[in-house]
This record gives C-alpha cells, sequence and structure tokens, in this order.
C-alpha cells in the first residue's frame, strides 16, 4: 500500500513532552494510521526538554523572521514519531511546563509561541519543504487553531482537520495583538476568528478547517449544547454537518499488564493481587476490608475532584481505601492533603505527576474514579479497563461511551465494565461508591467484571480506519476541485 502524508500539529506530544490525554494521543495517531496508509509528521515546539531527547537533529528550514522571532525548523525521527520541531529559543527554551510559569501562571507571550507554530504549520502546508508536502493537515486544540487564517491568507488550500479535543481551552487573546500575530484585519469578524472583541485561537480553527473531529460521540453531541459548549455551541451548530467524534484509544503496547515492565505483569485479575499489595505499601495504607481505588488526574473543578472529597465518607466508611496522584488547583492540592491527613492509613495523596508510578497505581487498584463535570474522552478509564481497576466515572463524553453500567441487565447478560454516575451530583457519586464496594464484596462477581474490563477493546483498532477514511475523504474532495479548476474548456 502507497502511503500518503499528513502533518499533525500540536503543542505536545508524548513521550516527549506531555500534561495530559491530548500528547498522548498524538504520540499514538502515527503508529495507528500507518497500517490504512497514511504517514504522519508531527510539528511541535522546540521546548527544552524535547531539544535534550534529540538525537542528531537535521535543519530542513531557516525562518529567520517568524512573527518577529529568528527561528529554524528541525527534522528528526524519536522511535516511530515522524518529527518536525520548530527550534525558536525565545519562545520555547524556558523552564516551566508548555503553557505555565514557574508560578502556575500562563506565559504571557503565550499567544505568539503558538501563533508561530501555526505559521510554520501553514508554510509547510504550502510547500517550504524540499520533497514533502502534506495532502492534510491535522490540527489539534487551540494552539493549532490559526493554522487556517494563515493558510487562506497565503492562498493555501490543503484541507484541514480540527480535533477539539477540549472546548473549554480557547486560545484568547487581545485585538490588539491582529499585527504581532500577522493576522488578516478581514477576519477579525463574527464569522471567523473574532469572540467578545477578542482574538479566540480555536474559534479560528473551528470557522476555518475543512472538517471538524472531537474524541468522542457523546462529546460531539454535547458539545452542540450550551452547558457543553462553552461558549462556541453556535458556532459548532452551524458545522454540524462537518463535525464527527471519533473516540480516542490507547498505546496497547505500552498499556499492557502481560508485558509492563513497570509492574508485576499479569494477564488476569489473579495476577492483581501482588500489585495490589505493593500499592498499599508504598502509599502506607493499611490493609482493607474494602476496595483500594485510585486517582490519577489533573487537579481541576472540571475533573469533578472536589465533589470526591464531599463523597469520599461513602468509600471509606464501607472500608475503601484512596490512592491519589496529581497536580493542578492549589486549593484542590490543599484540601486532599488536608484529606489525607485526616484519613491515615485509608487516603494517601501524592502530588505530582509520575508517569511509572501511575502504570503501579492501574495494576494494584480495584477501581479508578474519574468524576468529571465534563470529560471530552478521557484516557483513564481506558487504562483502568486495560489493567482491570473497573472505572467508577461519570455519565458524560467519552466516560458514557467506553464504560458499561453494572446494572441489572448488564450483569445479566455478562457485559458490565464498570461504573456509571450522573454528573456534577454528589448524591449519585456517594451511590456508585456504595455499588463498588458492594460489588467488591461479591468476589465471583467483581471477578468477572474485572474480566469484562480487561478484555473490551481499548486501542485505536475501531477508530484508526474511521481517521484514514476522513483524511481519504478530504484529499479526494481537494483533489477533485482542482482538477475541475485546470479543466481545459475547449
Amino acid at each position: 500500500m502507497s502511503s500518503r502524508a499528513v502533518l499533525a500539529v500540536a503543542s505536545e506530544c508524548a513521550p516527549l513532552v506531555k500534561t495530559g490525554g491530548l500528547a498522548d494521543v498524538v504520540g499514538a495517531l502515527p503508529a495507528a494510521l500507518e497500517p490504512h496508509g497514511w504517514t504522519i509528521r508531527t510539528l511541535i515546539p522546540g521546548y527544552r526538554r524535547v531539544l535534550s531527547a534529540l538525537k542528531r537533529p537535521r535543519v530542513v528550514l531557516d525562518l529567520p523572521d517568524l512573527l518577529g522571532t529568528p527561528a529554524r525548523l528541525l527534522a528528526a525521527r524519536v522511535g516511530d514519531l515522524d518529527l518536525l520541531i520548530l527550534d525558536a529559543p525565545a519562545l520555547f527554551d524556558r523552564d516551566g511546563s508548555p503553557y505555565l510559569n514557574a508560578g502556575g501562571n500562563d506565559w504571557s507571550d503565550n499567544d505568539l509561541r503558538f501563533a508561530a507554530l501555526s505559521k510554520t504549520a501553514a508554510l509547510i502546508a504550502g510547500g517550504a519543504l524540499t520533497g514533502w508536502q502534506p495532502e492534510v493537515v491535522h490540527l489539534h486544540d487551540w494552539q493549532a487553531g490559526l493554522v487556517p487564517v494563515y493558510m487562506a491568507a497565503a492562498g493555501v488550500t490543503v484541507p484541514s482537520v480540527m480535533t477539539i479535543h477540549n472546548i473549554a481551552f480557547h486560545g484568547l487573546t487581545a485585538a490588539s495583538r491582529m499585527t504581532a500575530l500577522e493576522l488578516p484585519a478581514a477576519g477579525f469578524t463574527l464569522d471567523g476568528f473574532e469572540y467578545w472583541g477578542h482574538i479566540s485561537a480555536l474559534k479560528a480553527g473551528l470557522t476555518g478547517a475543512t472538517a471538524i473531529t472531537t474524541v468522542s460521540p457523546t462529546y460531539a453531541h454535547e458539545l452542540t449544547t450550551p452547558e457543553f459548549g462553552m461558549g462556541l455551541e453556535g458556532v459548532i451548530a452551524t458545522r454540524r454537518h462537518d463535525l464527527q467524534g471519533i473516540l480516542n484509544g490507547i498505546d496497547t503496547q505500552t498499556w499492557n499488564p502481560a508485558s509492563d515492565q513497570a509492574i508485576r505483569s499479569f494477564a488476569s485479575p489473579g495476577g492483581k493481587a501482588a500489585n495490589t499489595r505493593a500499592l498499599r505499601a508504598e502509599f502506607g495504607l493499611d490493609k482493607s476490608r474494602g476496595p483500594l481505588a485510585v486517582v490519577i488526574s489533573r487537579l481541576s473543578d472540571q475533573k469533578g475532584l472536589d465533589l470526591l472529597l464531599q463523597a469520599l465518607p461513602a468509600l471509606t466508611g464501607r472500608g475503601g481505601q484512596l490512592a491519589l496522584l496529581g497536580s493542578g488547583d492549589r486549593r484542590l492540592e490543599n484540601a486532599w492533603l488536608s484529606a489525607g491527613a485526616a484519613n491515615p492509613g485509608m487516603v494517601a495523596v501524592r502530588i505530582g505527576y509520575d508517569e511509572t508510578l501511575s502504570h503501579r497505581m492501574y495494576a494494584g487498584a480495584d477501581a479508578v474514579l474519574v468524576p468529571s463535570r465534563f470529560e471530552p474522552c478521557g484516557l483513564t478509564q481506558l487504562y483502568g479497563l486495560r489493567y482491570g481497576a473497573l472505572p467508577v466515572v461519570a455519565r458524560t463524553g467519552g466516560l458514557a461511551d467506553t464504560v458499561i453500567h453494572a446494572n441489572a441487565a448488564a450483569l445479566a447478560v455478562g457485559c458490565a465494565t464498570g461504573i456509571t454516575h450522573r454528573p456534577n451530583c454528589v448524591p449519585s457519586l456517594e451511590n456508585a461508591l456504595a455499588q463498588l464496594c458492594d460489588l467488591w464484596r461479591d468476589r465471583p462477581t467483581f471477578t468477572r467484571l474485572q474480566r469484562n474490563a480487561m478484555k473490551h477493546p481499548v486501542g485505536w483498532g475501531a477508530s484508526a480506519p474511521v481517521y484514514a477514511r476522513l483524511y481519504a475523504r478530504l484529499a479526494e474532495q481537494h483533489a477533485d476541485e482542482h482538477a475541475d479548476e485546470h479543466e481545459d474548456p475547449a
């Protein structure tokens, strides 16, 4: 099968730089699409940690004045990833996270940083690289949202796909930044990238991309409603026919309990016991008369972790335990540290993130809790399914699409894989935690649920062909349109 070319544009990509699920998806898609005839080159910023991981990168394009900043484009391979890296030291060579400084605040020049990434993508789409040009450009979240604007300004007609990983983040900046970002004044309209008097990079992508996807079918529907659309539901509604929900998957080689080097590997629920004992010891938890649940999450109100604090006695009061790994909102960090101090031996909290520790937590857990108020897709519950840690999740977005609730009907036919509850509802969450404890005590039923979970498909097998078909349709439409333009009237 001959290979066709896609340029992916993203602000992070696992394993090089990761703050959340976006990086995992961007890092996994190239391998998932290759068997379907599409080769993805991924453009990411040259953060300090990214450049330090490269071996013998090649300079493929000099950009002496990229939005007023000297830069160059590097090419390198890292594992199976074919990368293009925007090396712009003034924008990316700094301490802190990709988006935040050491004080936890947004970098003041984030608009310029990711506009430069988008401008570079438009140049590549227009043929700036010798011998390579993509048939499709795949944009991920607001950081790549300005790509269609720059492409249109340069007369580049390569089709583009905009994937919404989380519509809550708009990439807003002041209208006064138009000149610095080299944006066309004609685009600052209601039908363009203007949003309540500001520039919205996300809206630019939503109005300018050829097609729009998001990361689960349920979230695609939710985005058309005021409750979930975050002020952009009207824009989404006008493009409803161009919107498709494609469920995320995970890398099932990296996340494989039968071969995972970070854990005591196992292929069935019975093999989890040694990992559970080790996890309790690592977190200083007592031997328990209830299930061991874990939370591995960004600490934010979106993730519903304030709700879980309120519902926590429904777990610990029945002998259940909780080990939490995460960071984010300082208020929630402190609240969870206080909960750990108030429940010694039953609740343990680690502030921060450790990828290897997360593997040990999934392997040792009886359940993983994801009480999000909204969740576009979520990967945490997929990792939980893979490792036999039953997901206890809010019934929203991709959580609703990936977890089969253990109600009487599902238990009767043997298809249940976890527990779902109403989002943003403490009593419903409390009931879910109580059900978890009751099921855990019914060992034959709980083991069957774990077996179901571990068999549930969580990879890219179903979704990769959907992306491949979308790319092909857009590329073929583009080719047909240009063939019509160049037809000889005679």
